[in-house]
């Protein structure tokens, strides 16, 4: 009653499903990193803008 497909159909199906789950967590920690690069960046304008506001309020004062 069972159809000879059903075996390959479903090992067919597996290594799809495997290489579809790789590819999605390959893409997941791509784009964690990509978020943590964009973070620090952040966190760098954000010190250096820090720094020339000291800077301009130091030149402000000694007008």
């Amino acid at each position: 009653m069972e159809s000879p497909l059903i075996i390959p159909l479903a090992v067919f199906a597996m290594v799809v499903l495997i290489v579809a789950i790789v590819k999605l967590a390959k893409i997941r920690d791509r784009e964690l990193e990509v978020q943590q690069k964009l973070h620090l960046e952040q966190m760098e304008h954000q010190r250096k803008m820090q720094e020339l506001e000291l800077e301009l309020a130091r030149l402000r004062k000694g007008e």
